[in-house]
C-alpha cells in the first residue's frame, strides 16, 4: 500500500506540474517575442483627383522606394499648412493612391501647425483635423484627414501564430536601450503582406532614443 500511495502521489505531482506549466504558457503567449522597430516620419496618402490638383491633371505618383503591403514611398512631396497658417515643407507622398486622402504627423508637427491632430489609427479620419495642402501645380483643403498615427505592430499570419496573437489584440511592448522605455496599447495588425514591424512616429522615437531598425519585445 505505501508504494502504491508513493505512486499515486508521484502520479498527482506530474499532473500538477504539467498544469500548472501550460497556464504559465498560456499567460505567457506572446512574451519576449522579438520585433523590429519602424520610425514613422510625416506622410500623406491622396486620392487620384487630389494627385491631380497638386500634381496637375493625368499625373501618377512615381515610386521612390518599395514598402510593405504594396504601398511605396512616392518621389512627390507637398507642403502641408496649418490653420495659422504654419508650413512644413517637403512631406512625403506614399502610394498607391486611396479612397480619402490623410496627412500623418507627430504631435509636435500638429503644436507648430496649430492643427488639432487626433491620435487615431490609419484611415480612421472622421472628425479628424482639417489640413491644406499645396503642391506644383495646386492646392486644396481637407476639412478632415490630420491624424497623429497610433502605435502598432504589423505581423504576418505565421508571425502572429507564433506568439499567439490575433489581429485586433493590444500589448504591452519594452525597449531595451540606454533610455528603456515600455509602451502600452499597442494594436496588433495581421495580414499577409506585412512583414514583422512596428510602428512608432518621430515623437516617440526620439523621448526613448529608438532608432529605425532597433528591436522591443512583447510583454503581454
Amino acid at each position: 500500500m505505501r508504494g502504491q500511495d508513493m505512486e499515486n502521489n508521484y502520479t498527482i505531482e506530474t499532473i500538477t506540474r504539467l498544469v500548472v506549466e501550460a497556464l504559465k504558457n498560456q499567460e505567457e503567449k506572446g512574451n519576449g517575442y522579438t520585433v523590429p522597430i519602424g520610425v514613422s516620419a510625416r506622410h500623406i496618402h491622396l486620392t487620384q483627383e487630389h494627385v491631380e490638383i497638386l500634381f496637375g491633371k493625368g499625373y501618377q505618383l512615381t515610386k521612390k522606394k518599395d514598402l510593405m503591403g504594396g504601398q511605396f514611398a512616392a518621389n512627390e512631396t507637398v507642403t502641408i499648412v496649418g490653420l495659422k497658417l504654419r508650413a512644413i515643407e517637403n512631406v512625403r507622398v506614399l502610394g498607391p493612391t486611396r479612397k480619402a486622402s490623410q496627412v500623418e504627423i507627430s504631435a509636435t508637427d500638429a503644436v507648430k501647425l496649430g492643427v488639432k491632430a487626433p491620435i487615431r489609427e490609419s484611415g480612421d479620419i472622421a472628425g479628424s483635423a482639417p489640413i491644406a495642402l499645396v503642391g506644383p501645380q495646386g492646392a486644396l483643403y481637407l476639412k478632415e484627414g490630420c491624424i497623429i498615427a497610433a502605435r502598432h505592430i504589423h505581423m504576418a499570419p505565421q508571425d502572429a501564430a507564433a506568439c499567439g496573437l490575433h489581429d485586433g489584440d493590444y500589448v504591452s511592448v519594452k525597449v531595451d536601450n540606454d533610455r528603456g522605455a515600455i509602451f502600452n496599447n499597442v494594436k496588433i495588425r495581421v495580414d499577409k503582406s506585412f512583414t514583422l514591424e512596428m510602428h512608432i512616429d518621430t515623437d516617440e522615437a526620439n523621448a526613448a532614443h529608438i532608432q529605425q531598425g532597433d528591436t522591443c519585445v512583447i510583454l503581454k
